[in-house]
């Protein structure tokens, strides 16, 4: 329930969810409307109820929004004058033996709040109520899902929170169950999209935060001329699932290898590491190759250097460089700043146009380091399946990066009249410059560095 002390912090549709008190419950919702803001409440609650309060488990979808609930948490355990430890980190066992680390907050009569990011096993033999937060961008929602439901056997409630990501998710099968299949499991389904959030009070409270003076209307129109496309309109903010139909890459496959936890590096900061490492007498990943890609251009498209290290069979990204207006000479020494790193085994660029005179200098002065490709219907459909099935062998760990999601994403994959594939796309500030720079370095890191080409 909300308490006549709180319910001014809550809008509508806040104080519907809080108000909930069935045992399944799925809200499918628009970005930034407050709904974590709401559910810390709805977990504190649910944490101190006497008599019956119990551990709450909050799945979070990496460890910054696991911290940040613990936050919000905090803040009302403050309001609502409860005596709330905040043990910040805590290192929880799992039934494996392997630890794992959980923000935690406990109360007086022994109930705590865990939020963690998604490690279906953390919560294995767990007993409580359980919260899957932006659960359609798990890579296993299925198996978190069913790790998640036992949990609550003991009297606890399932809530699943998320915005979609494609048709192609356990989550949307979840929402399609419930509106066209009799909703058979009993969940009480919760469907807020900006619009509806924004009719009942989200701009103002957006402008008594910040001190703007937008109108409803002209707020509306402000985020969506800011999203990328149309298809992130529609997805992130209005609760419409984005249609794989047309799409070359699912999300279902950017999901399963993207990587929550993964930071991209800058040069200067791999450049000081690799100088850290050698004044300490050790070479910083000597036993791991770096692979480049090179997406080339000058004016109105990116030039990207996309820079990945192989572990294995995974190449994990680490390095993206993004030019766009900037000199050749320029684009000729971010390049060389990177060959030069003797762990950098192989750099594919686009020698089309102007890349031919980059790609040409660059075999000149690194020899076997660099293979130049001319962008052709051929070998842009060889370079775009051959990504495709990295990502399909799981070969390929992926940066959470919205840019980056947004150049997959807008990849097509088109038949001609004469019967031939074409691979076009564009995203708000490319033509899907990144796709190709990955692309590109995932050739570069299927081919195979011979020590006597490494010779000479």
């Amino acid at each position: 329930m909300v308490s006549k002390r709180t319910e001014p912090f809550f809008l509508p549709y806040q104080r519907d969810w809080i108000r909930d008190t069935a045992r399944l419950r799925l809200c499918q919702k628009g970005r930034q409307i407050g709904w974590s803001f709401a559910d810390s409440y709805d977990s504190v609650r649910k944490a101190v109820l006497k008599p019956g309060g119990r551990d709450v488990w909050v799945m979070s979808r990496d460890e910054g929004q696991a911290k940040q609930y613990i936050r919000y948490c905090k803040h009302w355990a403050k309001i609502l004058d409860l005596a709330g430890n905040d043990y910040g980190e805590r290192v929880l066992r799992m039934q494996s033996g392997r630890a794992v680390l959980a923000q935690a907050l406990s109360f007086a009569n022994g109930a705590n709040i865990f939020a963690l990011s998604s490690n279906p096993d953390a919560i294995v033999g767990k007993t409580g109520h359980v919260k899957l937060d932006e659960f359609a961008l798990h890579k296993d929602q299925r198996t978190l899902y069913a790790v998640a439901k036992p949990v609550i056997q003991w009297g606890g409630t399932l809530s699943i929170i998320s915005t979609h990501r494609g048709v192609a998710t356990v989550f949307n099968e979840l929402v399609r169950d419930i509106l066209e299949r009799g909703n058979r499991m009993g969940w009480s389904l919760h469907t807020c999209p900006v619009q509806k959030a924004v009719e009942q009070g989200l701009v103002e409270r957006i402008n008594a935060r910040t001190g703007a003076t937008d109108s409803r209307d002209a707020w509306l129109a402000r985020q969506r001329a800011e999203c990328i496309d149309e298809e992130q309109w529609l997805q992130e903010y209005c609760c419409v699932p984005a249609d794989e139909a047309s799409a070359f890459i699912s999300y279902e496959l950017i999901n399963a290898c993207t990587e929550p936890g993964l930071r991209l590096q800058t040069v200067e900061q791999l450049l000081a590491s690799r100088a850290s490492a050698e004044a300490e007498g050790r070479i910083a990943g000597a036993s791991n190759s770096w692979f480049l890609g090179v997406d080339v251009a000058r004016k109105k498209d990116l030039c990207v250097l996309d820079l990945g290290e192989k572990i294995g069979d995974v190449v994990w990204d680490q390095v993206r460089v993004e030019l766009q207006g900037r000199p050749f000479s320029e684009i000729e020494e971010e390049l060389y700043r990177l060959l030069r790193l003797p762990q950098v085994k192989r750099v594919c660029i686009d020698a089309t146009g102007m890349g031919a005179q980059l790609a040409e200098r660059a075999e000149e002065r690194f020899n076997w380091k660099v293979e130049p490709i001319v962008f052709t219907a051929r070998t842009k459909e060889d370079l775009a399946n051959g990504f495709k099935i990295d990502l399909e062998k799981r070969h390929v760990r992926l940066v959470d990066d919205e840019d980056l999601r947004a150049d997959l994403r807008g990849i097509r994959k088109e038949v001609t009249v004469g019967g031939n594939c074409r691979y076009s796309g564009e995203s708000a500030d490319s033509h899907c410059d990144r796709f190709w720079a990955k692309a590109l370095r995932q050739q570069a890191a299927r081919h195979k560095v011979y020590a006597s080409a490494m010779l000479g």
